[in-house]
C-alpha cells in the first residue's frame, strides 16, 4: 500500500546515474519515512516471462546464469504483476548528501518509472530540502501537483518505528533478495501547503 524502501532508493539511484548492478551504498544510510494521501487503485498486468526447465540448468547462481545453460530448451509462461495508479505519497529522506540527490531528482540520468517503464510518474517529484523538527513538518512543507492540492495524508510509515515487520531492504542486489526491517504506523493528518 506503498513504496517499499527499495523502489524508493532505487528512483534515487537512478536519477543519479547508477546502474542497477551499481554501488548504492551511499544510499543504504538514509532514513526514508513514507505518508500516504491516496493508495489508488490496483493495476494488474499480464505479461510473458522464459523459464528454464529445472534438469536444463541445476543449481544456477541468477536468472541470466539459469537463462545461459538453459538456451534452447526454454519455456513461456504467463506471469501476473500488480500495480497502483493514481497514488499519491509523501517521502521524508533524512541523510547525508540531499541537495545532490535532490539536484538529480529534478534532472535525472536516467528515465524515472515505477517498476516497468510502462509506470511513468505521473508529475515531477518535487524535491527539495527542507529544514523542519519533526517528519510531520517536514511533510507539510510538500508542494503537491495542482490536481491534488486538496489531498491529506492520513497515514504515516517511519523507519525505526515499531509494529510492522517488512522485506523491502535490498541485501543483495545481484540476486534480486532483500532482508526485513520493521517500522512504525501510525495515524497523521499532514495538509502541505504548496502546490505545483
Amino acid at each position: 500500500m506503498w513504496p517499499g524502501r527499495s523502489l524508493i532508493v532505487g528512483l534515487m539511484g537512478a536519477a543519479l546515474g547508477i546502474r542497477r548492478n551499481g554501488d548504492f551504498s551511499r544510499l543504504d544510510s538514509l532514513r526514508i519515512d513514507v505518508a500516504i494521501f491516496d493508495v489508488g487503485t490496483a493495476m494488474r498486468d499480464f505479461h510473458t516471462i522464459q523459464t528454464i526447465p529445472t534438469p536444463a540448468a541445476r543449481k544456477p547462481n541468477s536468472r541470466p546464469e539459469a537463462l545461459k545453460q538453459g538456451q534452447g530448451k526454454l519455456n513461456s509462461i504467463i506471469s501476473i504483476r500488480d500495480y497502483r495508479t493514481d497514488a499519491l505519497y509523501g517521502i521524508a529522506v533524512r541523510g547525508e548528501n540531499l541537495p545532490k540527490i535532490a539536484q538529480s531528482l529534478h534532472t535525472p540520468h536516467f528515465t524515472l518509472y515505477l517498476g516497468r517503464k510502462s509506470c511513468p510518474l505521473a508529475a515531477p517529484l518535487g524535491a527539495k530540502i527542507v529544514q523542519a523538527d519533526t517528519v510531520e513538518e517536514a511533510l507539510s512543507q510538500l508542494t503537491l501537483p495542482v490536481w491534488r492540492n486538496n489531498d491529506r495524508a492520513e497515514v504515516l510509515i517511519e523507519e525505526g518505528g515499531e509494529g510492522e515487520i517488512i522485506t523491502d531492504v535490498p541485501f543483495d542486489r545481484k540476486r534480486w533478495h532483500f532482508k526485513t526491517r520493521e517500522v512504525g504506523i501510525r495515524a497523521v493528518n499532514i495538509a502541505p501547503g504548496g502546490q505545483v
